[in-house]
């Protein structure tokens, strides 16, 4: 049997434990990666790893997003402790976002992945048309 099977067996059997049942909603796995898996997340985050940006800024360099996901996406990676939201006393106010520590370390993780799907986009293009195609 292959031993990833088992070690995954072995570690939601943990966190099933963990909870007192077959509840993995405590799986640390399940929850810190479902933050990201928001159709924003990942861009806005990759967006700040260059540097601070204003809320107007953000919208402008991802014009498709409304305003509304865009506040939304980014208080949910404030709440994750991803992303520091700062409020200048000017008027009218300006607020600024960057990344905390635990985004920077995140991103690091998360950059990898990045660059996977930028480098294997055609493949997974190809083969979502080829299933496609068989499906019909």
């Amino acid at each position: 049997m292959d031993s990833k099977i088992i070690n995954l067996k072995s570690k939601l059997d943990i966190y099933k434990a963990m909870t007192g049942g077959g509840n993995l909603a405590d799986c640390p796995v399940r929850d810190v990666i479902q933050g990201l898996n928001g159709k924003w997340s990942s861009l806005l985050m990759a967006a700040l790893a260059e540097q601070p940006y204003r809320f107007g800024e953000l919208r402008r360099l991802v014009p498709d997003i409304s305003q509304r996901m865009l506040t939304q996406t980014l208080y949910d990676l404030q709440r994750d402790g991803y992303v520091h939201r700062e409020v200048f006393p000017t008027k009218p106010p300006s607020v600024e976002y960057s990344l905390t520590d635990l985004g920077r370390s995140m991103f690091d993780a998360l950059q990898h992945l990045l660059q996977w799907a930028e480098f294997n986009h055609d493949a997974v293009r190809a083969a979502r048309a080829g299933f496609d195609a068989t499906q019909a």
